[in-house]
C-alpha cells in the first residue's frame, strides 16, 4: 500500500479532488476532519474518548492524539486499497515527522505529497463564496455550484448559511495562518524527492486526473 498526501490551502479543492479519486483509483481517502468528528461522536476507543473531551471542552485536539488517529487508520485499509490518501494531515513538519517515523516503523513512507497550486485571489474568491446547509452539511457555491433554489439546500429544503470564518474578512486571515504553519511541508517533501505540484485551478476533473497521473508515476 502507497501512502499518499495531498496539500494545499483551504479553498484548494483537496476534498473535491479526494472524492474524484476514490472513483478512479483503488484508493482510500481519510479526511482527518472527518476523523475527529466521527471520533466525538462515537467515543468508542481511548483515543476518541481523548477527542471527544477535548472537543467539548472547546479546545484544540493535540499533535499526539491527530496523529493516533491517523495511525489507527493506516492498518486499515480495505479490501483491494492500493492507494491510502490523508487529507489535512499533516499540517506542519511535527506532524511530518510524527508520521514518517510511525511509518518507518512498519516499513513505509509517504510515496508522494501532491501540491495543490492555487492563486491565493482564487482561494479566495472560492472560500468566500461558499455556503453549506447546517441541515445536512451539503455544500454549494454562489458562482459554481448554485443551488437550484437560492438560497435553499437542494437535498432537504434547508437554509443555506455562510461559515463565519469564510466571511470575506476572515479568509485572508485563513490563509495568512496557514501559510505559516503549514507552507513549510512543501521544502519538507520535496527535501525527500516525493513532492508533485499540480495546478489546482480549472475543471475539477481534469485537476483530478493530473493529481491521479502525479500519484501512479
Amino acid at each position: 500500500m502507497k501512502i499518499v498526501v495531498i496539500l494545499g490551502a483551504p479553498g484548494s479543492g483537496k476534498g473535491t479532488v479526494a472524492a474524484r479519486l476514490v472513483k478512479s483509483l483503488p484508493l482510500r481517502h481519510v479526511s482527518t476532519g472527518d476523523l475527529l468528528r466521527a471520533a466525538a461522536k462515537n467515543a468508542d476507543t481511548p483515543l476518541a474518548r481523548a477527542v471527544a473531551e477535548t472537543m467539548r471542552k472547546g479546545e484544540l485536539v493535540s499533535d499526539e492524539i491527530v496523529g493516533g488517529l491517523v495511525v489507527e487508520q493506516l492498518s486499515k485499509p480495505g479490501p483491494g486499497c492500493e492507494y491510502f490518501l490523508l487529507d489535512g494531515y499533516p499540517r506542519n513538519e511535527k506532524q511530518a515527522a510524527f508520521l514518517e517515523a510511525k511509518l518507518a516503523e512498519g516499513g513505509q513512507k509517504v510515496a508522494k505529497a501532491v501540491w495543490l497550486e492555487v492563486p491565493q485571489d482564487v482561494l479566495i474568491g472560492r472560500l468566500s463564496g461558499r455556503r453549506t446547509c447546517p441541515q445536512c452539511g451539503a455544500g454549494f457555491h454562489v458562482e459554481t455550484m448554485r443551488p437550484k433554489v437560492e438560497g435553499k439546500c437542494d437535498n432537504c429544503g434547508g437554509a443555506l448559511v455562510q461559515r463565519p470564518d469564510d466571511a470575506p474578512e476572515n479568509v485572508a486571515n485563513r490563509l495568512k495562518v496557514y501559510e505559516a504553519k503549514t507552507a513549510s511541508l512543501l521544502g519538507w517533501y520535496e527535501g525527500r524527492g516525493v513532492l508533485a505540484r499540480v495546478n489546482g485551478v480549472g475543471d475539477a476533473d481534469a485537476v483530478a486526473e493530473a493529481v491521479a497521473k502525479a500519484i501512479v508515476e
